[in-house]
């Protein structure tokens, strides 16, 4: 099997477990896109510490202010962009300029140069030149970045334009495009990588397709691979990269998902409760895993508890605890007293 034919059947498999149907699921793999691409650019904020920050306002310790300020920066430029997504807002030069100011916003620089002043927090585009790294060959010259951005944006309009969401390969194949593209043309003195990410991104929420999710453990292959692109103009150097890359979001989050269900759905549904032990069983049979008695322990200690402080303590997502109150609350274990904001949590004891 190709990769082309193992990312369609993936994609299959996805869709056909309802991974994407899960509760907010949309805004906490939105969170691990902005974790895995600020630690690219040297973040060290994990995706719990994200998830805190984002959800409770809880800033992580041992983390400096300009790490979460970038994470907190490229949130609200990810939300923009999904806005302009749901849209179909064409791609301009004035649109990237924006959400780079965006990006930027709380960490951005300002520089003077014989041309003038320009600020990075601004999104204002570069008006000097710049290289890729020590001993790296410079990007293009800065007068030509106007005019090589503008040739961008019309390009992928009309490759937008072109396709549907039926298209699927395709479609990726426009959003890894212009992620290379964007960041070879390097418009601006900082944030170009996070921008380049984002507007892979934009494109794929677009069409709605499963987003892909560089780790950032693969921060060197990636570099890698954008400088063989470079050196061979063959684009194919790195969108085979981006699809391997896909390839390997997907298996990872299939068998996540899978094994979170072996560790709920542990019973086999025996009957006898010698056989399935004391008092840990359900009244259908289905034995509690390790992780629902903690969440069960964790909540009769603290009933006040929100399901982002739940996640820290157990060292999981989000996602997975509200997958697993949804869980005890389907079986009358869990009970929510009050609001969501306000409210408390109750274990019902007749429940199990």
């Amino acid at each position: 099997m190709n990769r082309e034919q193992k990312i369609v059947s993936l994609l299959s498999q996805f869709k056909e477990l309802g991974i994407d149907q899960q509760i907010d699921y949309n805004k906490f793999y939105l969170y691990s896109l902005i974790t895995h691409s600020t630690a690219i650019e040297g973040s060290t904020v994990t995706e719990i510490e994200n998830q805190l920050l984002f959800d409770e306002g809880i800033t992580a310790k041992g983390r400096s202010m300009a790490e979460q300020l970038m994470n907190l920066d490229l949130k609200a430029a990810y939300e923009q962009s999904v806005t302009l997504a749901i849209n179909h807002t064409d791609i301009t030069v004035e649109m990237l300029k924006m959400l780079s100011s965006v990006v930027m916003k709380n960490t951005g620089t300002s520089y003077n140069t014989a041309l003038g002043t320009f600020s990075s927090a601004n999104g204002d585009l570069r008006l000097l030149n710049v290289s890729a790294g020590v001993g790296g060959r410079s990007y293009m010259n800065y007068a030509k970045v106007p005019m090589k951005l503008s040739e961008l944006c019309e390009n992928i309009n009309n490759r937008r334009k072109a396709l549907t969401k039926a298209d699927i390969l395709d479609c990726y194949r426009l959003s890894f495009d212009a992620h290379y593209q964007l960041v070879t043309i390097h418009p601006w003195a900082d944030g170009n990588g996070r921008m380049s990410r984002l507007l892979m991104s934009q494109i794929q929420f677009e069409f709605g397709i499963i987003p892909t999710n560089i780790d950032k453990n693969r921060k060197a292959e990636y570099i890698e691979a954008l400088l063989a692109t470079r050196e061979s103009e063959d684009l194919d150097v790195f969108r085979n990269f981006m699809f391997d890359e896909h390839i390997r979001n997907l298996e990872q989050l299939i068998s996540n998902y899978q094994t979170s269900i072996a560790d709920v759905y542990i019973g086999d549904h025996a009957k006898s409760s010698a056989v399935d032990g004391l008092n840990d069983g359900l009244n259908d049979g289905l034995k509690l895993s390790e992780r629902l008695k903690n969440i069960i322990a964790i909540v009769e200690e603290n009933p006040i508890i929100t399901v982002g402080e739940i996640a820290n303590r157990l060292q999981v997502s989000k996602p997975t605890i509200e997958r697993e109150i949804a869980f005890l609350k389907t079986k009358n274990i869990l009970l929510r007293i009050d609001s969501k904001k306000a409210g408390s949590w109750k274990i019902n004891r007749d429940g199990y």
